[in-house]
C-alpha cells in the first residue's frame, strides 16, 4: 500500500505541491476582487492578521494529522482523534469531490481565453468586440464547455495517475517556478503603468475609516478558504511527509508563498484599474468581470507589452488552476486507495471519471440546458443550504463554500486541539526540525481557542445573517 501512496522526495517537493494546491483562482481572482470591494489597505492588514492567527495554525494541524497517521483524510481522522472522526474525513473527501466537479469548468475558461489571447497576439485585437458578450457566448455553449472541461480533466487525471513523486511533485517542481516567472513579468509591466503608485497606496496604506464590520468577516473567511483547508487536501498531502521533513517549516512557507502571490496578483490588477479612465466603475460587478471580461481587452489596449503578456497571464491562470485540481482529485483518489485497496492507476481513472459526470452538470449550467441551468431547490431548504441559487453550478458552489468548507475546518480544529493528545501533536511539531521562532504553546492556544472561534463566526454569519462566501 505504501508503494501505491508514495512520499514527497524532499521538503521542497511538499512545499511546492502544497503551495500549488493553495494557489488557485482564489489568489488570482477572488482576493483582488474582495480587496477592491472592501476598501484596500485596512482590509489587507486584517487579512494578514487572520492568515497568521487562523490559516497558519489550521495548516499545521492538517499536515500533522496526515504525517502522524500516514493515511488519507478518512483513515487519518479516525486514527488521530477516534473512530467517529472518520465521518469528518469523509465529509472532506465529499467536499473535494463536489468542488473539483465545478472548479474544473472555471479552469477550462482559462484555456479558452489563452487560445483567444494567443490568436489576438498574432492577428491583433478585434476593434469593437464586446468582452461581456464573448464571455456569455462561450459559457452558454454547452459543447465548448464540455470540451474545455474534458481537456482540463484529462490533464488532471494524467498527473494524479503517475503518483506522488512522478506526477504531482514533478508537475509542481516544473510549473510553480514557471508560474512565478510569469507573475514577476506581469508585475514589472504593471509597475510601469501610470496608476501603479495609486494602486500600491490603495493596497498597502490602511484607512480604517473605510473598513466595515462585514469586511473583517470577509477577511477571516478568505484567510481560511484560500489555503485549501477544510477539504482534506492538506491532510492528504501531509500523509506523504516523511518524519525527517518539518511540518512547521512547510506550513509557514506555504502560507507565505500563497499570501505573497495573492498580493502580487492584486498589485497587477489594481495597477491596470487605476491606469485606465473609467475602469474603477467597471470592476465592482463580479469576480468574473474582473478576470474574464475586463482584463483580456486591457492587455491589448493598455498594458505595456500586453500583447505578449496577455496569453502568458492565462497560462498563469491555467497553471494555478491545474495545481489545485490535482490536489482535489488526489484527496478522492487517496481515499479509494487507502480504504478500498485499489491500485493508484485504477483508482485515479475511476475517481476522475465519476467526478466528470458531475462536471458535465456544472458545464451545462450557464444556459446550454435549461433544466440544469434553472435547477432550484425551493423553500426553506433551498434558501438555507443553497442561498436560493439557481443552476447546478451556483448551488454546488454555494453549498461547498458556505457549509462544507467551514464545518470541515471547524471539525479539524476541534480534533487537533481537543481530541488529539498534547503528546501526539507536540511530537509532530516539536521534532528537532522546527524553526527557532516556533512556540508549541502558542500554536496550541490558537488551534484550541482562536481558530475554532473564528470559524464558528463564519458558520454563524452564514446561518443567521445570510452572509455568502461563494
Amino acid at each position: 500500500m505504501d508503494g501505491q501512496r508514495g512520499n514527497w522526495s524532499s521538503n521542497m517537493g511538499l512545499i511546492l505541491a502544497a503551495t500549488g494546491s493553495a494557489i488557485g483562482l482564489g489568489n488570482l481572482w477572488k482576493f483582488p476582487f474582495i480587496t477592491w470591494e472592501n476598501g484596500g489597505g485596512a482590509f489587507v492588514l486584517v487579512y494578514l492578521i487572520c492568515i497568521a492567527a487562523v490559516g497558519l495554525p489550521i495548516m499545521m494541524a492538517e499536515l500533522l494529522i496526515g504525517r502522524k497517521t500516514q493515511k488519507s483524510a478518512v483513515g487519518a481522522l479516525k486514527d488521530a482523534a477516534g473512530p467517529m472522526w472518520g465521518i469528518v474525513g469523509a465529509w472532506g473527501v465529499l467536499c473535494g469531490f463536489i468542488l473539483l466537479s465545478y472548479y474544473t469548468v472555471i479552469a477550462g475558461w482559462s484555456l479558452f481565453y489563452f487560445s483567444k489571447s494567443f490568436g489576438w497576439m498574432v492577428s491583433g485585437f478585434p476593434s469593437g468586440m464586446a468582452m461581456g458578450d464573448l464571455f456569455g457566448e462561450q459559457s452558454s455553449n454547452g459543447a465548448l464547455q464540455l470540451g474545455l472541461s474534458f481537456g482540463f480533466s484529462i490533464a488532471t487525471v494524467s498527473v494524479v495517475y503517475l503518483g506522488v513523486q512522478k506526477g504531482i511533485e514533478r508537475i509542481a517542481r516544473t510549473f510553480l517556478p514557471v508560474l512565478g516567472v510569469i507573475l514577476v513579468l506581469l508585475l514589472f509591466s504593471a509597475l510601469r503603468m501610470s496608476g501603479s503608485g495609486e494602486a500600491l497606496v490603495f493596497i498597502f496604506q490602511p484607512n480604517f475609516n473605510e473598513l466595515e464590520p462585514v469586511a473583517i468577516l470577509e477577511a477571516l473567511g478568505h484567510s481560511f478558504f484560500t489555503l485549501s483547508l477544510g477539504m482534506g487536501c492538506m491532510v492528504t498531502y501531509g500523509s506523504y511527509i516523511s518524519k525527517t521533513q518539518s511540518v512547521v517549516k512547510a506550513s509557514a512557507t506555504i502560507v507565505l508563498l500563497d499570501t505573497l502571490i495573492a498580493l502580487i496578483a492584486t498589485v497587477i490588477m489594481f495597477s491596470v484599474i487605476f491606469s485606465v479612465p473609467g475602469m474603477e466603475e467597471q470592476v465592482g460587478g463580479s469576480t468574473v468581470g474582473m478576470l474574464f471580461i475586463s482584463l483580456p481587452e486591457l492587455f491589448f489596449t493598455e498594458v505595456p507589452l500586453g500583447r505578449f503578456l496577455g496569453p502568458l497571464f492565462y497560462v498563469l491562470v491555467a497553471l494555478a488552476a491545474l495545481t489545485s485540481t490535482i490536489s482535489l482529485l488526489e484527496v478522492v483518489t487517496s481515499y479509494v486507495i487507502d480504504e478500498h485497496g485499489l491500485a493508484r492507476q485504477k483508482a485515479t481513472l475511476m475517481c476522475g471519471g465519476t467526478v466528470f459526470i458531475f462536471t458535465i452538470l456544472a458545464a451545462i449550467s450557464f444556459g446550454a440546458v435549461s433544466g440544469v441551468s434553472n435547477l432550484v431547490v425551493p423553500g426553506a431548504i433551498g434558501e438555507t443550504l443553497f442561498g436560493g441559487k439557481i443552476g447546478w453550478f451556483s448551488m454546488a458552489d454555494h453549498f461547498v463554500s458556505n457549509w462544507m468548507l467551514p464545518t470541515g475546518g471547524f471539525a479539524v480544529t476541534i480534533a487537533a486541539g481537543w481530541f488529539m493528545t498534547r503528546e501526539d501533536t507536540m511530537n509532530e511539531l516539536v521534532d528537532g526540525t522546527q524553526p527557532s521562532w516556533f512556540r508549541y504553546g502558542a500554536w496550541r492556544f490558537f488551534i484550541r481557542f482562536v481558530a475554532p472561534t473564528a470559524i464558528a463566526a463564519i458558520i454563524i454569519a452564514v446561518m443567521i445573517f445570510g452572509v455568502d462566501f461563494s
